[in-house]
């Protein structure tokens, strides 16, 4: 029997819901770390403003001085404060749905607005449309996932109309650039930490070479990287950072993996390393350090070399109140018989503080 327009829009409505809502996250396509940690930390802000604010200080006037009977004495008057800007961006995704495919499926709508000709229906039919709305919710759903992730890991220059991701405020370079219209090269404090060289030509990047040291070169017997790190994790926390997620791409995590395995040994509960490291199956766990966890995308970037070592409390998405993955059912468009869905999502990366994240490379 023929399903009302009506009938088709709830049920794709519904099944939209559940998807956005409801929906357990995939992770048997590829893991994605940083779209995790990064949709566990989101902010709200409110609408109206045209950009997300925020204000730091790094510099501080007021100090001490001695005086002796009648010394003339001076008084500072402090205006340190600075004030970071970031745009929020309004994204889009949607799919569409038409009468022919419905009919090739063996479903005639009815057109009908009033909902005067709804039916009974057999199961077989209500399973049919379902399953045709879920392969396309599938799609969108995974493509959401895949290009919000996509956003998180790069710098915005992809696009004009997205947000900037991560690589815009862990730099390669930190001692240049605007970051939130503060500039980097005469504020110290606005700096994240750097162990880049120069960068493979086949990556596509140009040469680069850090301002707080060259690339590091791993060493089984030197434990170069392992020394390193934990002398960069002190560095990260100088300032009241507390870096939280430790995301690297597989030729570091294999570096870093092989200086540990020269100094540990394999027990029947484990592997040990004088209590201090723990090796797990796609994860590395060092004292004083963190865990250090394999993402894909890095590998699928370019950056197979590189670690990630961020604090998620000064670096997150800010989403606008009432704009979080908001479902849309536009009405049919009178001169195409075509159903359309959609899901938008108005948010921005913001860095409150960058002294306490840190990017490093291997030889």
């Amino acid at each position: 029997m023929p399903f009302t327009a009506e009938e088709v829009g709830n049920i794709s409505n519904a099944l939209l819901d559940h998807y956005m809502k409801g929906r357990a996250e995939s992770q048997s396509i590829q893991d994605k770390p940083m779209l995790k940690a990064m949709k566990a930390k989101q902010k709200t802000f409110p609408g109206g403003k045209e950009y997300i604010r925020g204000n730091v200080k790094g510099d501080y006037t007021t100090a001490f001085m001695g005086y002796e009977h009648d010394d003339t004495v001076t008084y500072a008057n402090p205006a340190n404060i600075k004030q970071w800007s970031y745009p929020w961006k309004e994204l889009h995704a949607g799919i569409s749905l038409t009468l022919t495919e419905l009919k090739k499926a063996g479903i005639s709508v009815s057109d009908s607005l009033n909902g005067e000709k709804t039916v009974e229906h057999s199961d077989r039919e209500l399973v049919e449309i379902t399953n045709l709305m879920e392969d396309k919710l599938d799609d969108m759903s995974e493509g959401i996932d895949r290009s919000l992730n996509d956003m998180f890991w790069r710098d915005g220059t992809q696009s004009a109309k997205v947000f900037a991701g991560v690589q815009a405020f862990v730099t390669l370079n930190p001692a240049v650039g605007l970051t939130g219209g503060i500039d980097r090269a005469t504020n110290r404090w606005w700096r994240n930490r750097a162990r880049v060289g120069s960068l493979s030509a086949e990556s596509g990047r140009s040469t680069i070479e850090s301002i707080t040291g060259s690339k590091i070169t791993a060493s089984t017997s030197l434990q170069t990287l392992t020394k390193t790190l934990r002398s960069e994790a002190r560095q990260l926390r100088r300032f009241g950072g507390r870096p939280n997620l430790v995301l690297c791409g597989s030729a570091f995590l294999d570096a870093l993996e092989g200086e540990i395995h020269e100094k540990g040994t394999y027990t029947q509960t484990g592997f040990i390393n004088n209590g201090k490291n723990d090796i797990g199956m796609a994860q590395i766990s060092m004292r004083g350090v963190g865990d250090f966890e394999y993402d894909p995308t890095l590998d699928d970037l370019g950056y197979s070399k590189f670690c990630y070592m961020l604090d998620t409390r000064f670096l997150h998405p800010m989403v606008m109140d009432g704009e979080d993955m908001k479902a849309h059912a536009p009405a049919r468009p009178p001169e195409k018989y075509v159903l359309y869905r959609a899901v938008t999502h108005t948010a921005g990366l913001v860095a409150k503080k960058l002294n306490c994240h840190g990017v490093y490379e291997i030889a």
